[in-house]
């Protein structure tokens, strides 16, 4: 065990030269012109103008116009002096409906941002989706559509066509756990459906489309990426005497089942007899496992708070604080026993608990289960309620507690790689302000702040603070 201050507030910790440190965005978040260029609807778009379905009825429209702005965008990643610059690629772009050649307008789009990026001396990490689907195909059944995963899989191949010489890192899917269960089990995110067989249907097929474009990026990239996918693994904590077989239901939904099979383990025996009431999993077919588990050289990680857990005695008020947005589902198929406990604060604006100890627990325990696998941080970071202030150089926004946010998951980080976790690299969530998805504009993520009625870029303070541990590979104090 490594030593330290116990709130994790140490400064003055080093991380080698070839630790990579960028930050992260994703397409419909902050790009805009949804209907630009041959770009088709997504689920997002529809979801977002389907009223209620968002807060304030903000959509995804114009965001931060990112896709008129990004050579601006660019230039200030330098300005910040980030190595690497994590982004997602819109599928409706590139396939208005899903299906059939490419989009050339949406491929000459990312073609600009990835040469961008490299003239800039930024490595460009392409994540193939994180969200948006084209419309087209969930109006045939989406993520419960086996289909789905198969054209996944020739979106992949045509982008890597034209890409495939250039990008640094190839991530499949951003956080499956929220595509399948918030899309299908929830209600909170796109497509809003609040069925528990179809998410379970949707983790099988994001799984597959997982290994297929796996597969089919290695068969058409000509440089020499790395291959991952970016899973956002839940801390549980147990709490009394039932905690521990809470913790382990919770484990095998929101981790087991994806780490299983994308490692070569199959789908946990304990998930499929927890479910068997809400599905036989039929949808799992012969030699679907196999394909699902292609060697990957990175696992991307997303960690932002920790949850506790026991069972719920059936007569108490059930409390459900499990930081999702409740939208009258459940993402927690077969589990509606289980009970997820306020946590201690303190929070971000997203009512998130602040606990850094959770980051190197994850880290620890996926060296631990995966010694052999790379780990990469792909998103961390934290939403609250910034202000605009005017300083000596104009207006400011001093937002002291983001930093002292990332300066204690750094800090966790660099614990973790002291006690031998091999940690490539840290993507900072997020660069922009941006469209957060079932909450709009409502809450802020970004080290740089986005005017939304100018959409005028304003870095913080915690930029310049990661601008700085940038520069010097050390935390600042």
């Amino acid at each position: 065990m490594t030593t330290g201050n116990a709130d994790y507030r140490d400064s003055g910790l080093e991380f080698p030269p070839e630790f990579l440190l960028g930050s992260a965005t994703a397409s419909y978040q902050i790009e805009g012109a949804v209907t630009e260029d041959g770009r088709g609807p997504s689920i997002w778009d529809t979801f977002s103008h389907t009223p209620g379905k968002v807060w304030n009825d903000d959509t995804g429209d114009i965001a931060c116009d990112h896709y008129h702005r990004w050579e601006a965008d660019l230039d200030l990643m330098v300005e910040l002096g980030l190595e690497a610059y994590r982004f997602s690629i819109a599928w409706p772009r590139i396939q208005a409906t899903g299906r059939g050649p490419a989009n050339e307008a949406g491929l000459a789009f990312y073609e600009k941002l990835v040469d961008g990026l490299l003239a800039r001396g930024i490595r460009p990490i392409a994540t193939l989706y994180h969200w948006d689907l084209p419309q087209a195909l969930q109006d045939e059944g989406g993520w419960t559509n086996r289909a789905t995963a198969e054209a996944f899989a020739d979106y992949a191949r045509l982008v890597a066509e034209r890409l495939g010489d250039r990008v640094a890192v190839w991530t499949t899917l951003n956080e499956p756990w929220c595509s399948a269960y918030l899309g299908y089990g929830s209600g909170a995110h796109a497509p809003g459906h609040t069925d528990g067989a179809e998410a379970l249907a949707a983790v099988h097929h994001l799984n597959l489309a997982h290994g297929l474009a796996i597969r089919a990026l290695r068969e058409v990239v000509t440089n020499d990426p790395d291959f991952s996918i970016t899973l956002n693994l839940h801390v549980i904590r147990p709490s009394g005497e039932t905690g521990h077989e809470a913790a382990r239901r919770i484990d095998g939904l929101a981790n087991r089942v994806f780490l299983g099979p994308i490692f070569g383990d199959g789908y946990p025996t304990d998930v499929i007899e927890d479910t068997a009431a809400v599905t036989d999993w039929s949808f799992v077919k012969p030699g679907d496992t196999e394909l699902i588990a292609q060697p990957i050289d990175v696992l991307g990680v997303n960690y932002y708070s920790t949850v506790t857990v026991r069972l719920w005695d059936g007569v108490s008020p059930r409390v459900n604080a499990d930081g999702h947005k409740d939208m009258g589902g459940t993402p927690w198929p077969g589990s509606e026993h289980v009970e997820f406990l306020q946590q201690p604060g303190p929070y971000t604006a997203m009512g998130w608990n602040i606990d850094p100890s959770g980051l190197e627990d994850l880290l620890i325990a996926l060296h631990g289960a995966y010694p052999e696998v790379p780990l990469m941080i792909t998103e961390n970071g934290a939403a609250f309620d910034d202000v605009v202030t005017e300083g000596p150089d104009g207006p400011m926004v001093d937002d002291q507690d983001r930093i002292d946010y990332l300066r204690r998951h750094f800090t966790a980080a660099h614990r973790a790689m002291a006690r031998g976790v091999d940690l490539r690299g840290y993507q900072v969530w997020s660069l922009l302000d941006n469209f957060e998805w079932g909450y709009g504009y409502s809450k802020r993520f970004g080290i740089v702040r986005v005017d939304y009625d100018t959409l005028e870029r304003l870095p913080k303070a915690s930029a310049r603070w990661f601008a700085d541990l940038i520069r010097t590979g050390r935390i600042p104090a």
